[in-house]
């Protein structure tokens, strides 16, 4: 069976996936490990069984709605392509605005933390694009710490570090210029009313207690203990929490207070400093 064959018959399969013929090329270009217009000029290159059992198998998985970047495990994100697994999160463009905000807030150099790191995207796009900044990376499970170090090291980014810690618990007494997140924001109703691919992503990593704002609340109020003088703390939530959160700030006693839209002009990230 040729390429030209082989997509006739997947695309009968994913017909109702949104995107679906891009994501029949893209499964082809990872699996052949060539690239997409490699697949659109070479239709009657013949496809050997291994790899069509193998393509098979991960149409299939996509006719489940499983996200495609866990099926190729990788996600572009701020230019530079990172290795992911169903462990973590998958890296969302809208997100790529704390790295920008964060890159304008340590213009030369400063050090500055991750909360929630995940693949490492946000912190090692930071540290990538800033080399004279320090960035350190933290979440709950070795796995994804172990994950995040691989990134770097496939990036080749050296001012660069990750260890274990649930939020706080295993920080030193350390202080940051800025520290940066994207915690879980969904409340369980927004998390059971989603698409259907969303349940293929940890949901320690989507859902937070409290209508969403359990874990908001605890970076909140203890980041400043973690910020030098006239440091940042950078959060990425809901597009429905702006006043709330922008509260919270001001209840903790953050000035500078500022929320700016993501992609879809809709209020994403909010940013407060400390002066102590």
């Amino acid at each position: 069976m040729n390429i030209k064959t082989w997509k006739k018959i997947a695309l009968k399969k994913l017909h109702k996936i949104d995107n679906f013929q891009l994501d029949i090329d893209i499964l082809l270009s990872y699996v052949l490990k060539k690239k997409r217009s490699w697949i659109l000029c070479f239709e009657e290159h013949v496809l050997d069984e291994k790899k069509i059992f193998f393509l098979n198998k991960l149409i299939e998985r996509r006719l489940h709605h499983e996200p495609i970047s866990y099926l190729i495990h990788k996600k572009e994100f701020y230019s530079l392509n990172f290795f992911i697994s169903k462990r973590v999160l998958i890296p969302r463009p809208e997100s790529e605005i704390l790295v920008d905000l964060s890159l304008k807030k340590i213009p030369l150099s400063g050090d500055i933390l991750d909360l929630g790191t995940g693949c490492g995207n946000i912190a090692i796009s930071i540290a990538y694009y800033n080399r004279n900044c320090n960035v350190t990376g933290i979440d709950y499970q070795e796995e994804i710490i172990d994950l995040a170090r691989y990134n770097s090291r496939k990036l080749y980014v050296k001012n660069i570090n990750f260890f274990c810690s649930n939020w706080f618990t295993n920080l030193s007494n350390k202080k940051y210029n800025l520290i940066v997140s994207n915690p879980p924001y969904l409340s369980e109703k927004e998390y059971f009313s989603s698409k259907k691919n969303i349940f293929f992503e940890p949901v320690t990593s989507l859902f937070s207690k409290k209508d969403g704002f359990s874990d908001i609340i605890h970076i909140i109020k203890n980041a400043k203990n973690y910020l030098k003088n006239k440091g940042w703390l950078l959060i990425e939530h809901g597009w429905k929490q702006k006043k709330i959160v922008q509260d919270l700030f001001k209840k903790n006693f953050y000035i500078h207070i500022k929320t700016y839209k993501d992609l879809n002009k809709l209020n994403r990230m909010t940013l407060g400093q400390i002066i102590l």
